[in-house]
């Protein structure tokens, strides 16, 4: 069975719930992980590693996505198509609603933040560390994708006052031709020179005719993917978990600077990727309406965004027959991929460190039993169904103490184009 492409197998339809689901997953990331810095470090560490993982990951994949989808502008309606296709706001968990006064002016606000939900129960500091400290710098970083004298700064913002307040937040954005330009973050000019800024994904065929080929028309509220092609749909799946990975890098990157302990820095990574793969696993699974068999198993891992895409991870995976009529799932890890070589999340299992592969597996079906071997060439994993069940990890338990655990999204009818209100158009 060939991993090619492992997307591109989906039907158009499969893609159009995929790709949303993908955009939460990343988002739920910093679920997982911050938790385990939190009760290493505390907040204001914690609050350090979220500014500068998001602002090494977001200039490059943002710049990815404008790359592929033929986002070509310099203005807002451009930034806001790119935050439609960022892990940082997956569509109505985050419920970003645009508003374009004209081409260099417009606002948003958050009518739903899942973000602001999870972490207003912590406290008026982590809503702090989070609304402003986090946001004002990452913001940016993500905006200069776009246009490096853009600026996004709030209206209003939580903590809430009065606690019910809504939209839980607004933000202008202003782009002036005269304004000094923001440089480009250090690690963002490291991460585009690493192999998953440079790896080469799907192409999109220009030429198909079963929806939209690119995101060169009007902003849309409510962006239905259903209406992309499958060619594009593809490559958005791959560049999203795409998303994951820089964002992972960015973590590690920054978790290095606050301790000089190798080991504890792994147990943080690995952690970070326990949690978030076994959340992914369960949430690829119910999308697509999978079981618990070996056959659903293998494509989940093929699908799952923790592993992929396949360009960058080279993870494999496939359903191996046994003697007594048994099925088995086989997991190949190479050792040479572009992930192992960045010092990604593939890049900390070996034959004693399985955790990550039984937190998917178990999400999937919890009697399946995850078994590996050191191989030349890299890592064969081998995943059997044994006689009892097995408990949800607790480093997936942290992550699903998110919302976005369990978000169920909702069919909000066809794209409808966001007008500019402005008249100096």
């Amino acid at each position: 069975m060939t991993n090619a492409a492992p997307y591109g197998g989906l039907s158009q339809e499969q893609l159009a719930t995929m790709v949303p689901e993908l955009l939460l997953t990343g988002q739920l990331i910093d679920r997982s992980g911050m938790a385990h810095l939190i009760g290493a470090f505390g907040r204001d560490v914690m609050g350090q590693v979220a500014i500068e993982e998001w602002m090494a990951a977001s200039p490059v994949y943002t710049h990815r996505m404008r790359t592929a989808l033929g986002i070509d502008g310099d203005g807002v309606e451009d930034m806001f198509k790119c935050l439609q296709l960022d892990i940082g706001a997956p569509p109505q968990f985050m419920d970003f609603r645009y508003e374009i006064e004209d081409e260099y002016h417009g606002s948003f606000v958050l009518n739903h933040c899942g973000a602001l939900l999870d972490v207003e129960p912590m406290g008026d500091d982590y809503v702090t560390t989070m609304c402003h400290d986090i946001e004002d710098p990452t913001f940016d970083a993500t905006a200069i994708a776009t246009n490096r004298r853009a600026r996004i700064r709030p209206i209003h913002r939580p903590p809430r006052a009065p606690a019910d307040r809504h939209p839980h937040c607004a933000w202008t954005v202003t782009i002036e031709p005269d304004r000094e330009e923001l440089p480009l973050p250090e690690d963002a000019a490291r991460m585009f020179m690493s192999r998953a800024g440079t790896v080469a994904l799907s192409p999109i065929d220009t030429s198909a005719v079963d929806g939209w080929v690119d995101y060169r028309g009007p902003l849309v509220a409510d962006i239905q993917f259903r209406e992309w092609a499958h060619t594009t749909l593809t490559r958005v799946a791959e560049e999203v978990a795409l998303q994951h990975q820089l964002l992972a890098l960015g973590f590690l990157w920054s978790v290095r600077r606050q301790t000089d302990d190798a080991d504890q820095i792994l147990d943080i990574y690995r952690k970070q990727l326990s949690g978030i793969a076994g959340i992914a696993a369960e949430r690829v699974r119910n999308a697509l309406g999978l079981g618990s068999g070996a056959a659903d198993l293998a494509k989940v891992f093929r699908l799952h965004p923790c592993f992929g895409p396949v360009q960058y991870t080279g993870v494999s995976a496939e359903v191996i027959e046994n003697a007594d009529g048994t099925e088995d799932v086989v997991v190949i890890i190479p050792d040479d991929s572009p992930a192992v070589i960045d010092g990604g999340w593939v890049s900390v299992l070996d034959a004693e460190h399985l955790e990550p592969l039984q937190d998917a597996a178990t999400a999937v079906g919890d009697r399946w039993v995850v078994s590996a071997e050191d191989t030349q060439g890299g890592l064969r994993v081998r995943i059997t169904l044994g006689a009892e069940s097995r408990r949800e990890s607790g480093e997936v338990a942290i992550a699903r103490f998110s919302k976005g655990a369990s978000w169920e999204f909702e069919n909000r009818g066809r794209s409808i184009p966001i007008t500019p209100v402005g008249a100096n158009l």
